[in-house]
């Protein structure tokens, strides 16, 4: 990854074909208010999925298995700095997850639900989030 961008992960995460969204805290650096999938900046070193896998811990207190992380796409965007965005489709986990850092709430969100939520953060958006629903039934999930 080029220096000067930020390198991010987030995980979508879908239980009953629902996808668990966050909004953050009005406090927050980075989209404060605004409703986001869960994830945050890779550290020096770490892999996208061991990343994610970190991320998941922190921010919900779930249990992911590296095996179980699935690469789905990346999104791209300038503003407010240079930053990628690679989405993970999360196909189980441990534990239930809990409201632990930077979101003011959780939501599970139904698949069109979480496209409108989502739209306006990334037109590719919307793909992901529906090809995440569709695979996750493929991988065991319902």
């Amino acid at each position: 990854m080029a220096s000067g961008v930020h390198d991010c992960v987030g995980a979508l995460l879908v239980r009953d074909g629902r996808v668990l969204l966050g909004r953050r805290r009005d406090d927050c650096d980075w989209l404060a208010g605004a409703w986001d999938v869960f994830g945050g900046h890779v550290e020096a070193g770490e892999s996208g999925e061991q990343a994610i896998v970190r991320e998941l811990v922190e921010e919900l207190g779930i249990v992911v298995e590296a095996d179980d992380v699935s690469l789905l796409g990346a999104l791209e965007g300038a503003a407010p700095e240079p930053w990628r965005l690679r989405l993970y489709r999360i196909a189980t986990w441990s534990g239930e997850p809990a409201n632990l850092a930077e979101h003011a709430e959780l939501r599970w969100c139904a698949l069109d639900e979480a496209q409108a939520m989502l739209r306006d953060a990334h037109p590719d958006f919307p793909h992901l989030l529906a090809l995440a629903v569709e695979t996750a039934g493929a991988a065991g999930r319902p």
